[in-house]
């Protein structure tokens, strides 16, 4: 495999929705997260948005980023330099990152989070992505240290794994495995930082395209129609329920993202699912999240 590079020095930035799109994608994305990055969380809206508008051209897999010294250093002896890079970086991307987790409760081994995400794809890549997302909330909103056992066993069961299968799975060698095979890829790939991605298109055999860091959306846009050789259109958006009932739990920056409104609008347009009874509003400490009520 080879590719060309994007760097970025982080700076911040129809037809149907395709949710059910049968044909093969063409493309694929391997996205470099580590579950304990704040930037790798900012990445969530343009994601979302991404999937929306163009997910039935690609399918995204995500990988976790790192080795095994960087896994097993969690910098817990740094907790008042890690609580003040949390809380700027939730300020300034209106996906919120209580740093006060360090403080309060620190991860007490990335380790331990890492080989849980691994053992929950075990129950297949879209199991394996809503538990990564369900330990990101955990983390950074609701200040829990995602290596404690009990702590992973809930998130595997709010995010509907097999919760057996799962406290099996997480001791076994598969996982670790899995997770060997994860480190050896972001070596192959000279990936160095979070997040990353590496676009393929897999019916060509030229290279493919690393973007280091994060950029404002047309930019990935660009990269995927490039690879795609191709200009197709944006996918229609759903309505503002139909998002919400599909994801359940979403940031407020997310929402502004995917429908190209300021986070005052997409507020705006939330209190009236909220009049609705619809949804309930989540207090964070920076910005704001949704929940879906469902019917009564």
């Amino acid at each position: 495999m080879s590719w060309k590079s994007l760097n970025s020095s982080r700076e911040q930035q129809g037809t149907s929705t395709g949710f059910f799109d049968l044909l093969k994608r063409p493309i694929e994305m391997y996205v470099f997260v580590d579950p304990l990055c704040p930037d790798c969380w900012s990445l969530e809206p343009i994601l979302k948005k991404l999937t929306i508008e163009y997910g039935r051209f690609f399918s995204i897999r995500p990988i976790i980023s790192g080795n095994l010294a960087s896994l097993q250093n969690c910098d817990s002896d740094r907790p008042e330099k890690l609580k003040k890079v949390w809380d700027k970086t939730g300020s300034r991307t209106g996906m919120c990152c209580d740093g006060d987790v360090w403080i309060e409760n620190p991860v007490s081994s990335p380790l331990v989070t890492a080989l849980a995400v691994k053992a929950a794809e075990l129950q297949g890549k879209k199991a394996g992505m809503r538990f990564l997302r369900k330990v990101q909330e955990y983390v950074f909103l609701e200040k829990q240290n995602i290596s404690d056992e009990g702590v992973l066993l809930e998130c595997a069961k709010k995010s509907r794994l097999d919760v057996r299968e799962f406290e099996k799975d997480l001791h076994s060698e598969s996982a670790r495995k899995a997770l060997q095979c994860d480190i050896k890829l972001t070596r192959e790939m000279d990936v160095d930082s979070a997040p990353s991605m590496v676009v393929f298109n897999e019916s060509d055999e030229e290279a493919g395209l690393k973007i280091t860091g994060i950029y404002s959306y047309d930019v990935y846009v660009k990269v995927l129609k490039e690879m795609l050789q191709k200009d197709p259109k944006p996918a229609q958006k759903p309505q503002l329920e139909e998002f919400l009932s599909h994801y359940r739990f979403v940031a407020n920056k997310e929402i502004a993202v995917v429908y190209d409104w300021s986070e005052q609008q997409a507020k705006k347009e939330m209190k009236k699912l909220v009049l609705k009874q619809k949804a309930r509003e989540i207090p964070v400490k920076h910005g704001a999240f949704w929940e879906y009520i469902d019917g009564q």
